[in-house]
């Protein structure tokens, strides 16, 4: 099956490289994107430009792929189930929730001149960056790439009510599937609180099993779409 890979915020296709080498080791194909704006080498993009992207990808995927969001890029993957529904076979959301129609898309931290930079780790502090030793902070900061403003402030739109009909699995790292599915029946969660088809899988890990737990994630994944 084909598998579209897209990472949170500051990260590009790179982030997936071990996920990928062991998707493709259990016989599926890994698409992991470098977003515009983030990674492509251009200094600047909106999140229009990114969802296209993203939906081109789940256009060019042979048959109907899963599509995986990490993180910010939950919303991005999710609106590729609200634009393509009857194309995306199940949407995976990795350690974040999808934003809803007419919020901001990542509105976390300031920009400065036009892009969010990576903050360092003490806004990460505790459960999220719990399982990274020095080394692996140190190269996940080195290659962290600013993401442009008119991404992280750009605004939600969703428009197609047949996404509720997409499966979604929720993998919940720095979280457990209790705590999701609290946060979830208490309303805060809205576009998941409507979902036809929602399942969890617990990850012992921090914010990014692509990095701290690769092998296990890619196990997950495949597993996911074998189902």
């Amino acid at each position: 099956m084909d598998i579209i890979l897209i990472a949170g915020l500051w990260l590009d296709g790179t982030a997936w490289q071990e996920v990928a080498a062991e998707l493709k080791a259990l016989g599926h194909r890994p698409l992991p994107l470098t977003l515009p704006g983030q990674g492509d080498g251009a200094a600047s993009a909106t999140l229009e430009e990114q969802l296209a992207a993203v939906v081109d990808a789940v256009d060019q995927a042979l048959g109907n792929p899963l599509v995986v969001g990490h993180s910010a890029a939950c919303s991005l993957a999710w609106l590729a189930a609200d634009r393509r529904p009857e194309k995306v076979a199940q949407a995976v959301l990795i350690g974040g929730f999808p934003s809803e129609d007419g919020k901001a898309y990542a509105d976390f931290f300031e920009p400065t001149d036009g892009a969010v930079l990576f903050p360092g780790w003490e806004p990460f502090d505790g459960p999220d960056a719990a399982d990274l030793d020095e080394e692996t902070r140190q190269r996940i900061a080195a290659a962290a790439v600013p993401v442009p403003a008119a991404v992280t402030k750009g605004t939600v739109r969703l428009q197609d009510e047949r996404r509720f009909e997409v499966p979604v699995v929720l993998v919940c790292p720095e979280f457990s599937p209790a705590q999701a599915q609290e946060w979830i029946d208490d309303g805060e969660v809205p576009e998941l609180t409507r979902a036809k088809q929602l399942s969890f899988v617990d990850i012992d890990s921090g914010h990014w099993p692509m990095l701290s737990k690769p092998g296990e994630l890619a196990r997950i994944l495949a597993a996911i779409a074998e189902s």
